[in-house]
């Protein structure tokens, strides 16, 4: 793909060139590219998931301008300077989920008030993280959100467990259109 800056042969100029190359425009500059073939055959399942899953990004973006609340939101993390709008920030947060780094169990030893460390990041924002404490059994010791300490998000239990050989802890944490991320770890 070639870059043309201030040609006045080149400049302004947009459309396809038989089925050679194509010219377009991005920030004042007139992009050159070749053609794009045209395709042939069916999508493939996952072609067709990916299709369906911006089809949502795009739909997402727009609900977030349509929001002024939510637009101020993105606001702050577009770079309109460098081609990076509102909308491409909504759309790309739909696109990536958040992830969960590392979950830190060194501070839990079953003791009411004990606090486990979560380390989750997003392109965007990570908008929140639960914390799930089962038994080996299966049993439900607790339940609840952790709270962000603007560098990690802190749980802090708020029951007793007496027994921790095989406990399961889930953490899960969420953004801001609801991309759901889940890990575990055993004791």
């Amino acid at each position: 793909m070639a870059e043309s800056k201030n040609n006045i042969i080149t400049h302004g100029l947009s459309g396809k060139v038989g089925d050679l190359i194509v010219f377009s425009q991005r920030n004042g500059k007139t992009i050159v590219s070749k053609a794009p073939k045209d395709k042939t055959g069916e999508d493939s399942q996952k072609q067709k998931e990916q299709q369906q899953k911006f089809q949502r990004a795009v739909l997402y973006a727009k609900a977030v301008l349509n929001d002024p609340d939510r637009k101020e939101l993105y606001d702050a993390d577009a770079d309109q300077a460098n081609g990076v709008s509102t909308y491409n920030v909504a759309v790309a947060d739909l696109l990536n989920a958040p992830k969960i780094e590392k979950i830190d169990l060194s501070g839990y030893t079953g003791k009411k008030g004990d606090v486990i460390k979560i380390t989750a990041t997003d392109d965007f924002q990570v908008a929140s993280v639960t914390v799930r404490i089962e038994n080996a059994d299966g049993s439900l010791v607790e339940e609840g959100s952790a709270l962000d300490s603007g560098f990690e998000w802190l749980y802090t239990a708020v029951a007793n467990n007496a027994d921790l050989s095989g406990d399961k802890i889930t953490v899960k944490a969420t953004d801001n259109p609801a991309n759901l991320t889940e890990k575990s770890q055993t004791l």
